[in-house]
Parts: C-alpha cells; structure tokens; sequence
C-alpha cells in the first residue's frame, strides 16, 4: 500500500552562503534503531530530472513525458522491480513562480519526479559559473586559473554553488525516509550535497557516482575548495568511477591531501575514514539495450536509411558524434582525415568524414572559438580535396536524435572519437550495436548481412579500456589518428568482424541495467553496517564527518574507573608515552613536573604496579624518568624491561644476537639515499626507516619495495620486518607490547597479587597488542582475578580493540590525576619516626 504523502511546499528560493551549512546542526538524526517502515526506495539525485517539458500554446501550460535517452530513466532497469524509485532534480526549463507549485504536484503525482527550482542568479552562477568554468575544465586537465586564461577563483560561484546543492537537499528531506532508504547522486554538479544529507542524516545510506573524469593530484590541487569537496564526497558509503584511473587520482589526492590510505579487501577497494569503510566503485556505464533496439526498428522503416544509402553508395564512411565543446578533439579528427587523404591518395574521391555536432551544454569559454576553428578546417579541406559532387568532410552542425544518428551508424564503416579527456563517451557503444542489428528471427532490410564495425577512439576517453579491438590514440599526434583511420577502412572484412563480435558481447552484457544492478548491491554491502554501529557527526562546515562505532566503545568514565580504583587491593597501570601522556606534536619531549608528580603518586600506593611502555630507547625513558624511583618502564617496545629503578634492566627478547642489523642497515641506506625526506633511527635492539617527511606516493612504494627486500636478505634472520604509520620496522622476533602486559600481569600473579584492577592506555597500532592481551587474559584464571576490573582505552574517537576511549593527552592527563588523589600513599620514614616519637 502506497503511503499518502502531503503537498511539498515550494522551497523558497533566497540566494544561501556557505555558514548556512550549520544551520541544520540541532536536527541531525542520530536515532539508534532502525525505522519500523520497511520499504525499500531509491531517491536519484541529479542536476536535471529524466524529463522534456513543452509548453502548451493554448493556455500556456506545461506538459512533461519521459526522456527516453536519459541515463537516470534507463538505470531503473537493473533495480529490483518493487523498489520505488524517486527523481529529485531540476527542470531544463524556467518554471514561472507562480506555476512552482502545481508543476511540483502534477511531477510527483504522475512521475514520482520532486523539481528543484533554481533563483536565475543561483542557476547562473551554480551551472555556467562554477560547474562549467571551474569544474568541468579543471576535471579536464584545463587549469581555469591558469595567467593565460586569465581567470581568477570566483568565491561568489562557489557560494552559488553550495547553495544549488542546499536546495537540492531540501527537496530530498521532503520525501526521505532516512532509515529506509537508498540515495544515488549523479555527478560534480552535486559533489557538496553528500555533507549536507550526513550531517541531519548520520546513518542515510548513500552513493555518489562521478560521469565526468577526476583529474590526476596535481591539477586538482589548484582548486582552492579541493578539501572542501573531497570531503563532503566522503560523506557518501560509496563513490564510483568509470575506469580505474579515475579513481586512482582520486585515491591520491585523498592520500596527498587527507592522509587517508586506501585498502583491498577480497577485491573491494575502500577508504577507512574514522571508523567508516567507504568504497570505491569502478564500473563504466552501459547503453540500454531495448532503447536502442526499439529505435532501430523504427528506423528500419524510416526512409532515412535507405537515402543515406543511396546518398553516399559508393563511399566509405567514418563517422564521428560529438557536442560542441573545447574536449571534444573534432578539429584534430578533421586534421587527420586530411592528412590521410593527403597520405594516401587512393581514398580522395572514395573516403567521408560525417561529422555530427550537436549543440553546447553550456556557455563554456572558447567555444565560440572551437567552432569557427571547426568550420575553417571544412571550408578548406573540402576546397583541396572535393570536388563537384564529392565533399570529404560533411558537417552537420545540429542536434540529431538517436533515431537519426541510428541511420547514419548503419552507413559508417568506422566510428572515430578523437576527445582530448572525456567521462565516458557511450557513442561506440551505439555503434556496434546497430551494426550487430535486432536480435529478433524478423530478417531486416537496412541490418542484414555480415555484422563488422571499427573504431578509432581516443586513449583518453572512458570506454577505451573496454574496446580492445579498437585503434587506440591518442589524438594530438594527427599523423598516427590519420594511419589508424587508413588501416580501420583497409582492414579485411573477416578481421572487422571478428573484431565487432568481441565488442558486441561486452557492449551487451556490460548494458545499463548491468551497471545499476551492480552498484546497488555494492552499496547494499557497503550499507550493511550502519545500524550496528553507534554514529555520532563531528566538525563543522565541510570539515563535518561521522564517527562510527562498535557499539561497546564508549568515552572513558571518570566516576567509574575512580571507583573500581578505590574497591581494588591489585593493580596494574600500563601507560604508553608518546601521544598518550606527551602530546605528538610536543616538540620538547620530556614530560612535564605535573605527569612526573602523578606518576609517582600512583606509584607510592602499594596497592599499584605502574609501567611506562614505550617503543622508545631506554636512554631517553631512564633519563625523563629519573626522578620516578619506583616506576616501571618497558623500553623499544619490551626489548627492555625494569621493575624500578633500584633494578638492572632485563632484556625479554628471545636472541641477544643482532648481527643482522649488517645486513638490514646497508639495505635501509640505500633507500634513504635514494628517498629525499626519509631517515634512518637506530635503536639498540631495532631499526626504523621513516619516511614521514618523504613525497607520500614516493615515500609509500619505497616502503613497499624495502619491505619486500628486507624480508628477502633476512629470511633466515631472528627478527620481524613490520610498516607502520610512514616507518618500516626491523626488530627480533617475539617483542611487542602485548608480550611486556602479559609479563607484568604474570609476574604480580607470581608474587601472589593477581591483578583485580587494569588500565592499559595507548594511541597507535603497537598499543593494539595490549588491548589484544588484555581482553584474552580476562578469559585466563591464572594472570588476572576472575572478578577484574579491565579499562582498556585508546586515544582519540577510531576503530580500536579497546572499548574505552579518552579525546586527548590532555584528558588521560586529568584521569590520571583523578586516580592520583584516590590513592593511599606509603607513609615516608620521616612520617614513620614521627608517629613513633609521639
């Protein structure tokens, strides 16, 4: 039963600014159960809805049907047949505010469609200004801000444009139901609105999906919004791409930009981004079969083919369709027809080049240029080489519907596409399917006979990883297009179709409704689990994100840990150094009189065993401590233990023997030699190469290579090659953090003090071990009491096998103090001789 949902208002259309981003702070849905609705729902988020709007002449209404050709209308059909499927977006005509209304009931009555209604001096400064002048050039390799094309970052087009996207959010909380439903957003008209759906929505299960290419670090990093944007997409659960080069720029620039390191796992790629695993998507987009099939029947009937035929009998066709646009490479596809007439004279009088040129999207800088330039190179061309009744280059300088363009396909010996950049480009893909024919036992007059196709298609254009039997090239380099046009129309009719046969089984398994299907199911995966996890949003503007959560990890209590202190007669204290009790970016590393202070409090309680372990030297850790007599400190990680100062240091590792470090140190040079920002630290009992300071790409794949090379040249040795946070680790085997807890715990067990109170406090990875240990010892009678109190607990809110957390240095600080006054200290001898004199 279809729920009856109320007339939408009509959102006001005032121009926002970027501080209104905040606004919707006190209504972020942060509900911990699912909703008792269970229906699922796609809403599709675009810049324009799937839909041709015409104005009636008699009354001056509008009446809408279905865009056939639209790819948001044909992705339904690779979603399950009873999910419900909404369209939010904007109309390419101007709706008259006082129609504003009644064109939103009658869109969302009749094609389950919510318009978003752009103010003119928004739509302008959204589409035209930042979208197509910042954008769209820069995501195709153009530096809009570059001196010679004299452009400066507009701040007032990026206000627009977080603006339109505000809009467009608004209309999506109209008719969401957040628990329930999936949002898909398309492209970088909206790559902001993701921040805004997460931060009222903290569980809304969320796609993105990018049409357009994403350009290599070094020109994105000339954008001045490029965290802004980078993050607000990682406010999506999933990001897709067309090709793996677009997401590897991507994956770099969140690298370079962010800090954040992408991982495989059985084959998905995805981010960790506090706590949340977003993934990444690379799959290229299909044609819809039954679409281009249908218009292929009707042009079977159509007198266009058979004109087209007679028209140009005799001739060898290549083809090309593009938009009117500066990526597009038409005049350097016009350049290598002309020099393959030139070249190779055989083909004047015989070859064409159709060049269809639909309109511009947009008012995009130079295009006024581009056509002029496009227009020339025909004019002169087909002055050299035509002659009456013969023209080698045929423009067509105007919109052709698909059911057109199916006739000139059906003439083309060869499509060519020659785009400097482009997202995709679905034109081969149209081609090899009209010159397959309709799959039905109807013989067809214009698609009978053997089935071959060719393509020449630029390297840089989306589907070229999927085509490979096309001639690839790269189009600036005219004398090799041209040689490509030559062998394609040479090329013996049997190679031709076996050629085409190996396209066509792609082009038709890899459709649209292929593309959908998978993309909703990897979001479903990626979805999976939100409602498990306890969410909470962070930040403000576009720095906003989620944290998520196992459910058990929650903030550290003072009141609790402070009793189950005060009821303990064991206990053990673990504490690591750097990050937990001194701050990382502390450049004066010695801990301050306040920590020095706690700890010896802590310490002078009898009831207490307090370590300081750390993976620093002993050197370093003897001289801070100096003035702690009876603290305990494990150094390089447990390399080195001693119980207190009055103690000779143990050594806990299994072999004393580091003649390998011979080995290991002449292997580490060389990559610091060769990796500009990295260095060497020698420990006593390890090595560590670090590369924090290093080109990030550079620093990470010669910690990769060293890696494999240390494990190489020290099979045989006694030791451990781990990476870690930009180091690369040698140390012996068998040392690690959890090992020193283990031995502490096993040692007060020894003395007949099991442990009934634990707190074990860390912020990295090597601190995981500990927690690790800690959570197996509980199940482990003989090192911890059965009825201990555990406090395991990370710095900083992220995925950790602790379950307590405190937010800083600065809060374990004040803990720490706390427990401080809730210890009994030993009376000092000078105490004790004057209680016995009185």
């Amino acid at each position: 039963m279809e729920v009856k949902r109320k007339r939408f208002p009509r959102v006001m259309t005032v121009p926002g600014n970027v501080a209104e981003l905040d606004d919707d702070q006190a209504y972020s849905v942060t509900s911990e159960n699912p909703s008792s609705i269970s229906s699922d729902r796609m809403i599709i988020v675009a810049n324009q809805l799937p839909l041709r709007a015409k104005r009636r002449e008699d009354d001056n209404s509008w009446s809408f049907s279905w865009n056939e050709d639209s790819l948001l209308l044909q992705l339904k059909d690779g979603l399950p047949e009873d999910m419900e499927v909404l369209y939010v977006g904007s109309l390419k005509v101007d709706i008259q505010p006082d129609q504003q209304d009644e064109v939103s009931q009658i869109l969302l009555e009749k094609f389950r469609c919510i318009p978003t209604f752009l103010p003119p001096d928004v739509l302008e400064n959204f589409y035209d200004g930042f979208c197509k002048r910042n954008l769209w050039p820069l995501f195709h390799y153009m530096l809009p801000y570059s001196a010679d094309q004299k452009g400066r970052f507009d701040r007032s087009m990026w206000e627009a444009y977080v603006s339109a996207n505000k809009l467009f959010f608004q209309k999506v909380v109209e008719v969401i139901n957040p628990d329930d439903d999936y949002i898909w957003i398309h492209d970088y008209h909206l790559m902001v609105l993701p921040t805004f759906l997460r931060r009222r929505f903290n569980r809304v299960k969320m796609g993105f999906f990018l049409h357009s290419p994403f350009p290599s670090s070094e020109i994105y990093r000339t954008l001045p919004v490029r965290e802004e944007i980078l993050k607000a997409l990682l406010n999506s659960d999933i990001i897709g791409f067309h090709t793996f080069d677009y997401a590897r720029h991507f994956l770099s620039c969140c690298s370079r930009m962010l800090g954040l390191e992408y991982q495989s796992k059985r084959g998905y790629l995805g981010l960790e981004y506090y706590g949340r695993t977003i993934g990444i998507k690379i799959m290229p987009v299909g044609i819809h079969m039954n679409r281009i099939e249908s218009v292929m029947k009707l042009a079977d009937e159509d007198a266009k083919t058979r004109e087209l035929t007679q028209q140009f009998a005799g001739k060898t066709v290549v083809l090309g369709v593009d938009d009117m646009d500066i990526f597009k490479g038409i005049n350097l596809k016009l350049l290598a027809m002309e020099q393959m007439l030139k070249q190779h004279p055989k083909w004047q009088g015989k070859a064409v080049l159709i060049q269809i040129v639909n309109p511009a999207r947009g008012k995009g800088r130079d295009l006024q240029e581009i056509e002029d330039e496009i227009k020339e190179s025909c004019r002169r061309i087909n002055k050299e080489y035509g002659h009456p009744g013969y023209e080698p280059i045929v423009l067509l300088d105007r919109h052709v519907p698909i059911t057109e363009r199916v006739a000139y396909y059906s003439i083309a010996e060869c499509v060519a596409v020659t785009a400097v950049r482009d997202g995709m480009n679905l034109t081969p893909y149209e081609y090899v399917v009209c010159r397959q024919g309709i799959s039905t036992s109807q013989k067809c007059l214009n698609f009978s006979g053997p089935k071959k196709s060719m393509l020449v298609i630029s390297e840089f254009i989306g589907c070229t990883p999927s085509l490979s039997g096309a001639f690839r090239v790269n189009p600036w380099n005219v004398e090799s297009t041209s040689e490509a046009f030559n062998e394609a129309i040479s090329m013996a009719d049997s190679e031709k179709q076996l050629r085409h046969e190996k396209h066509y089984r792609y082009v038709a398994t890899h459709d649209v409704a292929y593309w959908s299907r998978s993309f909703l199911q990897d979001m479903e995966r990626t979805c999976s689990e939100h409602f498990r996890r306890r969410c909470w949003g962070i930040g403000f503007s576009f720095g906003f994100r989620v944290v998520a959560l196992d459910p058990n990890f929650r903030k550290l209590s003072v009141d609790a840990i402070v009793s189950s202190y005060s009821r303990a007669d064991s206990r053990a204290i673990l504490l690591d150094y750097d990050g937990t009790v001194m701050p990382q970016n502390s450049i004066n590393k010695s801990p301050s009189e306040q920590v020095i202070s706690i700890l010896n409090t802590l310490c002078a309680d009898a009831k207490n065993v307090v370590f300081i372990v750390s993976g620093r030297g002993r050197d370093s850790l003897s001289k801070w401590f100096r003035p702690c007599k009876k603290l305990g400190i494990a150094a390089e990680h447990g390399y080195f233990l001693r119980q207190s100062q009055n103690e000779e240091w143990k050594i806990c590792g299994q072999n004393s023997d580091f003649g390998w470090m011979q080995i290991a140190e002449p292997v580490m040079k060389l990559y610091t030699e060769a990796t500009d920002g990295s260095s060497i630290e020698r420990k006593e009992s390890a090595l560590v190469w670090q590369y924090r300071d290093a080109d990030p790409g550079f620093g990470s794949s010669q910690a990769k290579e060293m890696l494999d090379h240390l494990e190489s040249v020290l099979a045989n040795e006694p030791v451990a090659v781990k990476s870690g946070q930009f180091i690369v680790e040698v140390k012996p085997q068998g040392v690690t953090k959890g090992l020193v807890a283990e031995k502490i715990f096993s040692s007060m067990a020894e003395d007949g003090n099991l442990a009934d109170f634990v707190l074990c406090i860390g912020d990295d990875r090597s601190d995981e071990d500990m927690f690790e240990i800690i959570g197996n010892a509980l199940s482990s009678n003989n090192i911890l009491s059965p009825t201990a109190s555990v406090f395991a607990c990370t710095v900083g809110q992220k995925p950790s096998k602790a379950k307590y957390y405190l937010d800083d240095t600065a809060e374990v600080i004040s803990m720490l103090e706390y427990l401080a006054e809730a210890s009994s200290p030993l009376p000092s001898s000078e105490d004790e001789e004057g209680q016995n004199a009185s």
